[in-house]
């Protein structure tokens, strides 16, 4: 298993904001967001624990999840 981290947007925040979180590679640019991944109260992400998303990278070469992807 490829653990990398990738950033996931943070929702209703009034900007963006990004938290890295750790995924799994499925492909080059496909995640599945750990399922045992702890999202703090005062947080809503994009994509939540378990998720499998694609991901672009950034221009600061971060992996951004960007949408999901069939299981």
């Amino acid at each position: 298993m490829d653990q990398r981290t990738i950033y996931v947007r943070l929702l209703g925040e009034g900007t963006d904001v990004w938290r890295p979180v750790e995924a799994v590679a499925i492909s080059p640019d496909v995640f599945e967001i750990a399922a045992d991944a702890a999202v703090p109260s005062d947080e809503r992400w994009e994509f939540g624990p378990g998720a499998r998303v694609r991901c672009n990278r950034s221009n600061d070469g971060r992996l951004v999840a960007s949408s999901t992807t069939a299981s």
